[in-house]
């Protein structure tokens, strides 16, 4: 039993012969490419505004995930505003608890923060992957993010996101190939 228990592990990792995703069109491509552009954009003038470089790179890196999701598969229920705005402000909310208790073990409470995030946003159907970055920020951060404390959940959590979702609803809805979103609840 137990070599079959192995032998069945290891089989799992060959993965399928459903081959490579399906190409999309140019149309869609350029889409993506633009609804990604002018989103960030805007956030990032948004987080230059108000923090330093090192944490600029941070906090954009996480909302450049979230700009794949929204220009890039607008469809997927990862994508959807619920996922969005739910699981950047429930992760944040939870690496700075993190961070405030357990700042003195800074990689528990990294490992910790993350390893929530990803519990609660399942448990309130909020998994939104980005919002690991989220909550990881939260804890590396610099002592400027961790000064914000609790702030940090509203910007730039909260209204990086909603910036996001508005900018996603105005410019995935200009396409015929196109609606965003498919669900809000």
């Amino acid at each position: 039993m137990f070599e079959r228990h192995w032998s069945d592990y290891w089989k799992k990792m060959r993965g399928t012969t459903r081959g490579s995703p399906p190409r999309v069109s140019v149309e869609e491509i350029l889409l993506s490419w633009l609804g990604a552009f002018i989103g960030i954009g805007l956030l990032a003038g948004l987080i230059n505004a108000c923090f330093a470089e090192a944490d600029r790179v941070l906090l954009l890196g996480s909302f450049g995930a979230s700009a794949v999701l929204l220009f890039g598969a607008p469809r997927s229920p990862l994508a959807q505003p619920r996922n969005l705005v739910g699981g950047h402000m429930l992760s944040a909310l939870i690496g700075v608890a993190c961070w405030k208790w357990l700042s003195p073990f800074p990689w528990l409470a990294a490992a910790l923060a993350v390893a929530t995030a990803i519990a609660v946003m399942h448990l309130t159907r909020t998994l939104h992957p980005p919002g690991g970055a989220t909550a990881l920020i939260a804890v590396t951060g610099s002592a400027e993010i961790h000064r914000l404390g609790f702030w940090y959940v509203l910007l730039p959590a909260t209204l990086g996101p909603l910036l996001m979702l508005l900018i996603a609803l105005l410019f995935n809805n200009l396409a015929r190939s196109r609606r965003y979103p498919e669900i809000w609840f």
